[in-house]
């Protein structure tokens, strides 16, 4: 039924479908290739893994405007993986057993319908990660933007790699980063042209056309370190099974299977959700068949060498303003690639790698933008200091302990609010079913770490009927719970998800998703 649905889809919406995943494909080359050389594999093993994660997922019950492919936000992760594996040529087929497993992980989470896990996490926390993400993915990308040695920074942590600019500037080649910085410009300044045929072109494409004639006619190729450019060689003739366990008794290796699992299975879950809530005919995604499809073409992307795959935000969102109307969108996007490996790789050599990093620059920009920290504190100070504790904690250490800092100080902040501590876990409520509508009144707290329990409970009625969700027993309602409400009112059919019981919480600031405290 489902394979019969999807042909179908195919005829309604073919033509639409197609151009959007050609658009989209314009956008995911570049950055393919680019979040692949910054993680430490071959450049082309990222349009490998997009072409997986476009094709290999159509037969999958996956989000349907949402595009799957490598992402910025799992460089760092498998950089710092590629490091500690020993840093060398063959470094990345450990990593791609490291793939593998997590995609394991991800079916099995699909299977047992624990899609909803990603709601524990506090947002604040969440996207704390990703603002630390976008710094160290801009920190990495100054000396390869600049044309420097790859040797002079090797190894180096976000601190190290700050404290380093200055000799990165001294130590730069011009032409090269004449390139990156032109690049740069263009991928700031060219999305801000008011011409709406301009606005339909994709700034990375422009980069492209900009950057290739320069590398050309300064013959990068003559002149220029071979580091300089991007290098594919023999992709057809290296497609294997590239894969090495040997590292799978190690704490290093399944350290990094949780790492990769966490974000890109969050990263993935928090996309969907974000893509449907753009999506013009309001289709609710199953997480649990996306995250089943995402594991699925992990597993193939791990066997073959790949980069990690996720459902990518920057490209989702993309392929919505194209007007894609199914996943034969994220379909066709894969299908241009494919033919771009077929019949473009002397073209595709000729890139500057200083081009790909202003992009990963701009990308890495978006992740941790000013107008991110000031979401934060417009929501409540409190929420500005999970989001500050995670950055700081995560760049000094890592992304599991910088996730883990900011849901420490969270529980610390609940507990301050009055949130009492058996409470933390399990929520406390009453249900009463009426004829027409179904009444959950939350006792003691509604909170990021008992969301799910009640998430189930909201939904269970939802189904039968109504519900009225009342807080006027509750202590404390924070911030990631507000946004949930907010969520499902918006999804919800009109009148059949009430909230009550509000009018005697003090708001922590006038955002609408605020923290709210029981008055005395």
């Amino acid at each position: 039924m489902r394979n019969k649905n999807i042909v179908s889809q195919l005829k309604l919406s073919w033509k639409s479908d197609m151009i959007s995943g050609f658009m989209v494909f314009l956008l995911a080359l570049p950055l393919s290739l680019g979040i692949a050389k910054a993680s430490g594999y071959p450049a082309a093993m990222g349009v490998l893994s997009a072409m997986i994660g476009g094709i290999a997922t159509l037969f999958f019950n996956v989000a349907p405007l949402t595009i799957k492919g490598p992402a910025a936000g799992l460089i760092t992760i498998s950089a710092a993986a590629m490091l500690e594996f020993g840093g060398n040529e063959k470094t990345w087929q450990i990593v791609s057993a490291v793939v593998v497993v997590m995609a394991i992980l991800q079916i099995l989470t699909g299977i047992l319908k624990l899609g909803s896990l990603s709601d524990f996490f506090p947002h604040s926390a969440v996207h704390g990660m990703l603002a630390a993400i976008g710094i160290i993915i801009i920190l990495k990308q100054i000396p390869v933007l600049l044309g420097d040695e790859p040797s002079l920074y090797q190894g180096e942590g976000p601190i190290e790699l700050l404290m380093d600019i200055p000799e990165f500037i001294m130590h730069a080649h011009w032409h090269i980063a004449l390139v990156g910085i032109t690049a740069l410009v263009i991928m700031v300044v060219f999305p801000k042209i008011n011409n709406r045929m301009l606005k339909s072109i994709p700034a990375p494409l422009v980069v492209l056309l900009v950057a290739v004639p320069l590398s050309i006619v300064w013959h990068f190729n003559e002149t220029e370190p071979p580091y300089s450019l991007v290098s594919i060689g023999d992709f057809w003739g290296s497609i294997g099974l590239h894969i090495d366990f040997s590292a799978i008794t190690t704490f290093t290796f399944w350290k990094y299977v949780l790492m990769f699992y966490f974000v890109s299975s969050l990263e993935s879950l928090l996309t969907v959700k974000a893509i449907d809530g753009l999506d013009p005919a309001k289709r609710i995604s199953n997480p649990n068949g996306d995250i089943i499809g995402q594991g699925s073409a992990n597993t193939i992307a791990g066997l073959l060498g790949g980069t990690p795959v996720i459902s990518e935000v920057v490209r989702s969102s993309a392929n919505v303003s194209f007007n894609a109307q199914s996943k034969w969108a994220n379909f066709f996007h894969g299908l241009f690639l494919l033919l771009a490996m077929i019949f473009m790789i002397p073209l595709i050599e000729l890139i500057p790698n200083a081009a790909l990093a202003a992009m990963l620059i701009y990308a890495g920009y978006n992740l941790t933008a000013p107008k991110h920290y000031i979401h934060a504190y417009k929501i409540g100070k409190e929420q500005l200091l999970i989001f500050l504790v995670t950055v700081i904690v995560t760049l000094v250490e890592d992304l599991l302990l910088g996730i883990a800092a900011g849901i420490v100080v969270k529980f610390i902040i609940e507990l301050r609010n009055g949130v009492p501590f058996k409470s933390l876990f399990k929520a406390n409520l009453e249900v009463v079913e009426k004829e027409q509508i179904t009444l959950i009144k939350v006792k003691d707290c509604a909170i990021f770490s008992n969301l799910i329990g009640i998430k189930k409970a909201i939904e269970k009625y939802l189904e039968q009927g109504s519900v009225e969700l009342n807080f006027s027993q509750a202590k404390y309602i924070d911030h990631s719970f507000m946004a949930y409400v907010k969520y499902i009112e918006r999804e919800a059919e009109l009148n059949r998800f009430i909230i009550t019981g509000l009018e005697n919480h003090r708001m922590l600031s006038n955002h609408s998703e605020a923290a709210r405290k029981l008055k005395n």
